[in-house]
């Protein structure tokens, strides 16, 4: 049987854009920590900065990372077909390399930021081999039926009265304080410390249990919409799918966009909440069309392979990303942590972008891999050249 190419080019680039909007997302925790991002208020920005701060929240704010989702979702089904197609165990190969997600995100959630998501996506794994063998049709109605009660938690009420959540906003506004503090002047260790030990929620050790049990289901829809989009073979004929390219983009872009707006601008209404939660994943397709319209004309782009080298060095840009950062704003390194705002983040994520679309073709003429897909290539095949091998064929008998 003739093995088939199934790497997709357009998905190579979709992931390497999905990292331009994972930064400016990131460049907001980057700079005030992953609970301060939340609490803008206790910095005291001027209008303009808080403008920029709901245009973040509407355009980029989730509505990225579920792009990755998605191409963790496409690229798993990928992955299966090529494994199958040389005679291999998928879930063993794919077994593995879940594990090594885990542990790189352990790393680097230890040692250099609370932000990581690939240990995440790598417990998401195992969760998604319950889905792997399923029809197209069912992992569609999956992922819509879980993306509908998901973003029906948008419903629960939020009484700022309540005695509890004054106590809450008490000690949340207490940690971001100290960390305002630890992070923009403290050592390394001073830091991780911090990061380790300090914990503003305080929750009871079952309430970590039920998040875990439940963050699959939360986060589940968009990884199988990407799995549903692999086993239907989109993006495999970008030049004759163009037309169903734009409708579903002028259908998604501004049906997300609206929803989202909604919710930063009606914040008390009692249905913004569901409508921000279906949203984010609304836009993140339309976000996917978009891309996938553009990047679709006959002509060669000089851009395409740009996003198709950062796509195609998506786990060492994403761990360079928070070097840089964490070097940038941190009292170990420049020492910026909360000083720049919210614009000064914006072209500073797009600064390190660009630098990123520019030297990766470059590193890629060099190496076929980054040093970190080289290492997670040769952990997933238990191999030194980072190649799988194709099990050979039993002979025939007489």
């Amino acid at each position: 049987m003739e093995l088939k190419q199934n790497r997709v080019r357009i998905i190579d680039g979709l992931r390497g854009f999905s990292l331009v909007g994972i930064l400016m997302a990131n460049m907001l925790i980057f700079q005030y920590g992953i609970w301060g991002s939340q609490e803008m208020e206790l910095y005291a920005l001027p209008n303009y900065e808080m403008t920029a701060y709901q245009l973040v929240k509407i355009f980029v704010e989730g509505s990225f990372m579920p792009i990755f989702a998605f191409m963790f979702g496409f690229g798993m089904i990928k992955m299966q077909q090529s494994l199958a197609a040389k005679g291999l165990r998928q879930k063993r190969y794919l077994t593995r390399r879940f594990f090594m997600l885990i542990g790189l995100g352990l790393l680097h959630s230890y040692f250099l930021w609370e932000g990581d998501i690939l240990g995440f996506y790598g417990m998401m794994g195992f969760f998604l081999l319950l889905f792997m063998n399923r029809k197209p049709k069912t992992l569609l109605i999956w992922g819509i039926v879980l993306l509908c009660l998901v973003s029906l938690m948008g419903l629960a009420p939020n009484d700022p009265n309540d005695p509890a959540s004054i106590t809450d906003s008490a000690r949340m506004e207490a940690y971001v304080v100290k960390t305002m503090t630890v992070y923009g002047t403290g050592t390394y260790e001073e830091i991780v410390h911090h990061r380790s030990n300090e914990d503003p929620l305080d929750l009871p050790e079952y309430m970590m249990f039920v998040l875990l049990l439940i963050a699959p289901l939360m986060t589940a829809p968009m990884f199988l919409f990407g799995m549903y989009a692999a086993k239907c073979r989109w993006f495999e004929k970008p030049e004759q799918e163009r037309t169903s390219y734009l409708r579903n983009m002028l259908i998604f872009l501004p049906a997300g966009l609206l929803l989202k707006a909604l919710h930063v601008y009606l914040p008390g209404a009692w249905w913004s909440g569901v409508g921000d939660i279906t949203g984010e994943s609304i836009l993140a397709i339309g976000y996917i069309f978009a891309f996938v319209w553009f990047f679709s004309r006959g002509a060669e782009s000089t851009w395409l392979p740009r996003f198709e080298a950062v796509g195609k060095l998506s786990l060492t840009n994403y761990l360079l990303q928070t070097v840089i950062c964490t070097t940038i704003f941190y009292g170990y390194g420049l020492g910026w942590f909360g000083k720049i705002g919210i614009l000064a983040g914006c072209g500073l994520a797009i600064v390190i972008y660009v630098a990123q679309l520019f030297l990766s073709p470059l590193y890629l003429k060099r190496f076929r891999y980054g040093p970190v897909e080289r290492l997670l290539r040769m952990w997933t095949n238990f191999s030194f050249s980072g190649k799988t091998k194709q099990r050979p064929e039993k002979p025939i008998s007489a």
